[in-house]
């Protein structure tokens, strides 16, 4: 028997309630990174860049043409075995992406071969790891993996940079190396000693310091090894408060130092230690800083950030990393997390701060690079200060991301 006149309106109501399931499915992104603790600010800051894309990407429509992001939130205390916890946790509500970054590469590569090991035992259910912060060069050398993107620049890129700008500053002279007593702090210091020390032989480095990360209160003691050893400038890879403590005993022992450091300026609370040590620069390097010339878009979106959330906009590329996964998604036109991920290698997208190209044999984000340093406002080369100080950031160099880009131990396996 026959039925035409009813076949044709069920099927269209299936295929039709099929469609509207996928619109109004949701996509659970985990944000796993320090929301208590000696970090929690940096945390927080992170979070909230987050959340302002995540919700800016939902108000126009999702992705795939309605599903929905939904952002899920976990403190890593800044912890391996915490976090590893939380990515349980997060797997368990139905996360299907991690973002990560500020908890330190020890953190993160531990989030990531947790990862591994999930997607190998569970196949298409498998999750990403979008990093945004953590910048061992590791994570997309020798321990790369398919399931993991760095959205930062790595060490050694931003290293590249810091070594062309001391180059073209002669009054460097002696260096001593001060960093937290982990991978990272290791690796700056590392890749310091190696790439300032080509760009200037004629530098003398004058002494080394490991110290525990987060828990220093007091650098005086480190702060009088380096004065005894007649240091004009200090490479350190501190940030936070292993930050803001190091240039207030600067500041109380009247020791006038040169700071070269990866990111720490974009952390609250820097710009306002440097303007009360009244001694002292600090050069760093990021995608961008706040008051820079010529960025209308990351103007445009700091602006708009600021109205919504009531906070400073720091991070292009925590803003950044969401966009690239919605981007990736779309491209795929699945949420399957492997197709995913092959959409994710060798997008380009225009960003805020201008083209960046997700580079597909390592998963390292190729993105412009600034090096700039916490000055006072001048009117000229600073012309807006920061953090309710007359300290700002004035630009000394930019680099594309070609330029500073490092060839790759990355042997990846993919599935």
């Amino acid at each position: 028997m026959k039925f035409p006149c009813l076949l044709a309106p069920v099927a269209a109501a299936v295929l039709f309630a099929a469609g509207a399931t996928h619109a109004q499915q949701t996509y659970k992104i985990a944000y796993i990174d320090p929301l208590s603790g000696p970090f929690a600010n940096v945390g927080e800051l992170m979070l909230t860049h987050t959340q302002y894309a995540i919700e800016d990407i939902n108000a126009k429509g999702g992705v795939l043409g309605g599903t929905k992001l939904q952002l899920l939130q976990f403190d890593s205390k800044l912890s391996a075995q915490e976090s590893q916890s939380a990515l349980q946790a997060a797997i368990d509500q139905g996360a299907r992406a991690i973002v990560t970054g500020g908890s330190g590469s020890s953190v993160v590569s531990a989030l990531v071969q947790a990862v591994n090991r999930w997607n190998q035992r569970n196949p298409g259910k498998e999750l990403l790891v979008l990093n945004h912060s953590s910048i061992d060069p590791e994570l997309t050398g020798k321990s790369c993996s398919f399931w993991h993107f760095q959205t930062d620049a790595n060490t050694a890129m931003k290293m590249k940079a810091i070594a062309n700008t001391i180059k073209k500053t002669p009054e460097v002279k002696k260096v001593y190396l001060l960093n937290q007593d982990y991978a990272h702090g290791k690796q700056w210091a590392g890749y310091g000693r190696q790439l300032v020390g080509l760009a200037r032989p004629d530098v003398q480095f004058v002494g080394e310091t490991l110290h525990p990360i987060g828990r220093v209160k007091d650098f005086a003691p480190y702060l009088a090894n380096i004065k005894q050893s007649g240091a004009d400038s200090v490479i350190t890879g501190n940030w936070g408060q292993d930050m803001t403590l190091l240039l207030k005993a600067a500041g109380d022992a009247g020791y006038d130092l040169h700071y070269y450091n990866h990111s720490a300026g974009s952390v609250p609370g820097t710009v306002l230690a440097v303007s009360q040590a009244r001694l002292g620069q600090l050069t760093w390097v990021a995608e961008w800083h706040p008051g820079q010339a010529d960025s209308p878009k990351v103007d445009a979106l700091a602006k708009s950030y600021k109205a919504r959330t009531g906070k400073d906009f720091l991070a292009p590329r925590i803003e950044m990393t969401p966009r690239l996964l919605a981007a990736a998604i779309n491209k795929a036109g699945s949420t399957d997390t492997a197709k995913v991920a092959l959409a994710m290698e060798d997008l380009s997208f225009e960003s805020v701060v201008g083209p960046v190209r997700m580079r597909a044999e390592d998963h390292q984000l190729l993105l412009p690079q600034v090096v700039n340093t916490i000055a006072p406002v001048d009117g000229k080369a600073v012309k807006i200060g920061w953090e309710g100080t007359n300290y700002g950031f004035r630009t000394d160099a930019i680099y594309s991301g070609n330029e500073l880009a490092q060839g790759t131990d990355c042997k990846m396996q993919r599935p």
